[in-house]
Order: C-alpha cells, then sequence, then structure tokens
C-alpha cells in the first residue's frame, strides 16, 4: 500500500514539473519581469520567420544580484506543447544549450539586481524546423533546477492567410462578442487531407486562456479551405485594459495617486472601479502589455527600480462569493495566490500590492466564482463588439507519417485595421 502511494505521488510530481516546462512559468521568486518577444517591437508576439533575419529578444531580471550561471536550450514541440519527442539534431543547426552571457549588474537602483539578455537565434543555437519552441532557462547546466520557461513560434509561411471580423450571429452575443471568419489559401502547397492534416488555432490578444481550435474547414473550393461556420470562433470582446504609467518614480502620471521612496519605492495607485455597465467607452491601451520604461535614467534595462505596486478595486461581490486576481502579460495571465486580491469588508474594496519594475502595463480584474471556478473578467470589466483586440492565428500541418508539427501559415490581425 505504502509503496503505491509513492508511486502515484512521484507520478503527480512528475506530471506538475511536465506540465510547466512546456507552458510559460517562472520557477524561482526572485526572477522578476521576463519579456520575450519579436525584437522589432517590445511586448509583440514572440513569433519569427524560419530562415529570415527576424530574431527573438528575452529578458528577465535576477534580484539576488550578482551573478549567476544560466544555461538555456530549446525544444520543438507540437501544437499542443507536447515534446515533439524528435533528437534535438533534427531541430537544431548547432549546439544543444549554451551558456546566458550577456547580463549587466543595476545601476542607481534601491531594489538591486542582474539584467539578462538573450537574442535568438544566434551563432549557438538555430532552430532548423518551423514549429512551436518551448525556451529553458536553467542554473549550472543541471536542467532540474529550472529557472524560466517562455513559449516561442518558428513560422515557414507556405499558407497564407485571409480573414474577416464580424458581429456574433447570436443575438444575445451581437453587443459583446467579436466572430472571426478565415480562409488558407494553400496555393502550390500540397495538402492530401486538410480534414486531418491542418489545423488552425485563433488566440486573441495572444493569451493561451483565449483561444479556439479549427479542425476542420467548412468548404473546400480548390487550393481555398473556408473557416466561416456560425458557431465557431466567438470571442467575448471583453474591454481595453486598464492601465497605469510608472516612468518616473518623482513624480505623479496618470493613475497614480501617491509615490513613497525610502527604504524602498512603493506607488499608491487611484482606486479602480468596476466598469460593467451598458455602454462601451473607448481608451487607449496595448492589449494587455507591459512596457520596461524609465524616464528618470538612460538604460530601462538595468537603471529602470523597483515599486511595490497597490492597487484596489470597489467590490460589488465580496470574498464569500470567490475571489478576484490581476491579471496582464506581465504575469502570464495566470491566477495564483501572488496576484490574488483580499477583501476589506470594512471598505468593500479588494486590495493588493504587487513588485513591479518601472513602466507602462496595462492590466485586468478577473473574478473567480466559489462555486463554479470558472475565471470571468467580464464580471468588474464587461465585454462589448467596439473592444479593439489583437488576432492571432496560427496554422499548423502535419505530414502523413511525420512525426512533427510545421508551422506554415500565421498572420495577426486587427479588430480596428479590417
Amino acid at each position: 500500500m505504502m509503496r503505491n502511494c509513492i508511486i502515484l505521488f512521484l507520478v503527480f510530481c512528475f506530471t506538475i514539473t511536465y506540465g510547466q516546462q512546456y507552458d510559460n512559468h517562472v520557477y524561482q521568486s526572485n526572477i522578476k519581469t521576463v519579456q520575450l518577444y519579436n525584437s522589432v517591437k517590445e511586448g509583440s508576439f514572440p513569433a519569427i520567420t524560419l530562415g529570415s533575419s527576424e530574431t527573438l529578444t528575452l529578458g528577465f531580471d535576477d534580484l539576488k544580484a550578482g551573478s549567476r550561471n544560466y544555461m538555456y536550450t530549446i525544444e520543438h514541440c507540437d501544437a499542443e506543447w507536447n515534446p515533439s519527442r524528435i533528437s534535438p539534431t533534427e531541430y537544431l543547426q548547432s549546439f544543444t544549450e549554451d551558456r546566458l552571457s550577456d547580463y549587466r549588474y543595476s545601476t542607481n537602483t534601491i531594489q538591486k539586481y542582474t539584467h539578462y539578455q538573450l537574442t535568438l537565434p544566434n551563432y549557438n543555437i538555430i532552430p532548423k524546423l518551423s514549429g512551436n519552441y518551448i525556451l529553458k532557462v536553467y542554473e549550472d547546466g543541471d536542467r532540474n533546477k529550472m529557472v524560466l520557461t517562455r513559449k516561442f513560434y518558428v513560422v515557414d509561411n507556405k499558407v497564407s492567410v485571409q480573414t474577416d471580423i464580424t458581429a456574433s450571429s447570436d443575438n444575445l452575443l451581437r453587443q459583446s462578442a467579436q466572430k472571426i471568419n478565415f480562409q488558407l489559401s494553400t496555393g502550390n502547397f500540397q495538402v492530401q487531407n486538410p480534414f486531418t492534416d491542418i489545423r488552425v488555432l485563433v488566440m486573441q490578444n495572444g493569451r493561451p486562456d483565449k483561444q479556439q481550435w479549427n479542425t476542420k474547414p467548412q468548404f473546400i473550393r480548390g487550393s481555398q479551405l473556408q473557416y466561416n461556420d456560425l458557431t465557431t470562433n466567438q470571442f467575448m470582446g471583453g474591454n481595453e485594459f486598464r492601465h497605469f504609467d510608472l516612468r518616473s518614480l518623482r513624480q505623479n502620471s496618470e493613475r497614480v495617486g501617491h509615490i513613497y521612496r525610502d527604504t524602498a519605492n512603493t506607488v499608491v495607485l487611484l482606486g479602480d472601479p468596476s466598469r460593467n455597465q451598458a455602454n462601451y467607452v473607448f481608451q487607449y491601451d496595448n492589449n494587455g502589455a507591459f512596457f520596461i520604461m524609465n524616464q528618470d535614467g538612460n538604460n530601462p534595462r538595468y537603471d529602470a527600480d523597483y515599486a511595490h505596486v497597490y492597487f484596489s478595486l470597489a467590490g460589488n461581490r465580496s470574498d464569500n462569493e470567490g475571489s478576484v486576481y490581476i491579471v496582464g502579460q506581465f504575469n502570464d495571465y495566470q491566477l495564483t495566490d501572488q496576484n490574488k486580491m483580499r477583501y476589506d469588508a470594512s471598505k468593500g474594496r479588494f486590495y493588493t500590492d504587487l513588485f513591479l519594475k518601472q513602466g507602462v502595463y496595462d492590466y485586468e480584474y478577473v473574478w473567480v466564482d466559489k462555486q463554479t471556478k470558472i475565471p470571468d473578467d467580464v464580471a468588474f470589466e464587461g465585454s462589448y463588439y467596439e473592444t479593439e483586440n489583437d488576432y492571432q492565428l496560427l496554422v499548423y500541418y502535419r505530414r502523413p507519417g511525420a512525426r512533427w508539427e510545421e508551422l506554415v501559415g500565421f498572420r495577426q490581425i486587427n479588430t480596428t485595421k479590417r
């Protein structure tokens, strides 16, 4: 009996670790402000074209400061982020791992840290297959001492994607949802059976919690595959993200109520109301992204400071009914104890504080009902057809008999640029 319990426990631990290693995850509390994006623009979707001059930029801070022996590698995955189970020599042109040697100590900051930077592909690590990849950073060459993991995409454009964004055909969702119709053009690219060889993922704002799979086209006309079924690819439009500006710790900016500087930086934001109302109100946002900036220094990578940022939300609900979380790209939209808010019944508000680096941040509030356990970002934010969103469409192809999936098409669209 005891032996069986031990085996089940080990299997459970392996499953947890395995799952984390193939998702965006930070394993050590001293690692902060992790970014991976197409180098053309900070905060952008982490996709590059195979064999092109495009690169990805990884950056993160180690609050332990000093220098540590960090190594990294990349691994090819299928469309659902399972390992492809192929040899690294099949998907890498050069070495299988490398040392992360580009780092710099922080200067003129209360919080001391070391900033690490990496550009991919580089001389030592070059992917030679298209598809999904997971970037793994670990310590002392030991992959059991994981530091962080990040997802990214390598595209070999063989299929073109045309899109159309419309209101929902469901009258109940017409004012709150957005529908994506699209068409694939395979051209000279031979696909034997589109119903089994091709599948397409549609994501809203690059969020893994807001995505839908398309496994079968509705119509096939020659080399055109059409995906416009009335009931698929409908997304709640949500609302424009809330945001705050922390580029300066010397003067208050939009949404900043007070700044205190002593042995640590403390920033108190103005209180947030619920925005679940009848009508849509436009405001500029960055679709959940964040940007590291510092008006008080010269290079925000290593002279931007950290601050304890305090949030408060007017609650028309209580912690007896459920929990509120604050999410954005800065924490991978993950619902964890670190971004869970506490409720003050005497004030009827939810509160939390987060330790963040100077910059501009988008965020929103997510409600998790105690009974259903279902995350809901409409409860405090509302949802509107007019909301400006980015959508990413990723086209995956598995050749008959192949052991891996290729990423043969990619397009990003915006609801206001149709």
